[in-house]
């Protein structure tokens, strides 16, 4: 669930905000990257939740039109009750377990936002569309699909919502998004789906995090020395702080990420600020790590384990 890259970005947050106190507290912040990461796997947890939610809408929406409190000729609400991909995820047990002991947000408490999202789904043109095709599993799955990517997804109130529910949601936000909509293509009729995915791929990526704030923090200075060596022309309280820091984490992860190849720091560096930094920053901290890299070649600091890894 989460990636290597993701974790760079809540590191340099965390490493950000340690900036920002007057007295640094590591420990404060290595929490802090813990919960952080914790949280994505609730965000992920809240947004699946939300296609019971809308599932239960549904069935609601049927019986009042079944009892004639509402009238819509135009509207059938059996599109999620009889959906067969979404019987998939209402029924898994584990998932449903999950939903259950998830503390941060329950979408009992928050029907309206509920009320107001199935009523956009309802109104959709893909809600109208599906209408008129006939089911299947996959027309049914398809359907999911769209609805989550065009309508769910980049529902700016959902967005909203969940931002001012937790700070680190806003952006954990499109890389759970991306994960659900990989997880719905994959539903197949018949076989249970496997819906609760582990939040770090290995043990090597759950401790990643914290050994690159730990290490990045604790040579400060002297990487901060390296930058000011390879940027003599500059004012160094012109770097803009995010910058600075991405190039310590790369620093970092050349001399003491022994398996992780330069190439990849380069590159993982380079797109994080393209999203997090100035326009320019990408090509500024891709020089300044470029060169760093070559030197310490030379100097023999930079030390690869295994084939190609320079």
């Amino acid at each position: 669930m989460l990636t290597r890259r993701h974790i760079r970005v809540k590191v340099m947050q965390c490493i950000y905000a340690l900036h920002q106190e007057e007295n640094h507290n590591l420990q404060r912040q290595e929490t802090f990257l813990q919960a952080s990461m914790d949280n994505m796997y609730s965000l992920y947890i809240i947004l699946m939740g939300l296609w019971v939610a809308l599932y239960e809408r549904s069935k609601q929406m049927q019986l009042l039109f079944q009892s004639k409190f509402i009238r819509n000729e135009d509207i059938s609400h059996t599109l999620f009750s009889e959906n067969k991909a979404l019987q998939l995820i209402i029924t898994n047990k584990q998932l449903n377990e999950a939903i259950e002991q998830e503390k941060k947000l329950s979408w009992y408490t928050y029907n309206e936002y509920v009320n107001i999202l199935y009523n956009k789904l309802v109104e959709s043109k893909i809600y109208r569309r599906q209408m008129a095709l006939e089911r299947t599993f996959e027309k049914d799955r398809q359907f999911l699909v769209e609805l989550y990517t065009e309508v769910i997804a980049p529902n700016e109130e959902l967005f909203d919502f969940l931002s001012d529910k937790e700070i680190t949601w806003s952006d954990d936000f499109p890389i759970v998004n991306t994960l659900i909509v990989k997880l719905l293509k994959g539903l197949s009729q018949g076989k249970e789906a496997n819906l609760l995915p582990p939040l770090f791929k290995d043990e090597s990526d759950k401790e990643f995090g914290k050994e690159l704030l730990r290490k990045t923090i604790l040579n400060d200075e002297l990487f901060h020395q390296y930058l000011v060596e390879k940027t003599p022309q500059w004012d160094t309280e012109r770097i803009a702080e995010i910058d600075a820091i991405l190039i310590k984490m790369g620093i970092t992860e050349f001399l003491k990420f022994p398996s992780i190849p330069v190439k990849v720091t380069l590159n993982e560096y380079v797109e994080i600020a393209k999203e997090y930094s100035t326009p320019k920053s990408s090509v500024f901290i891709n020089g300044i790590l470029d060169t760093l890299s070559k030197d310490f070649i030379q100097e023999g600091k930079l030390k690869k384990i295994g084939r190609g890894l320079l």
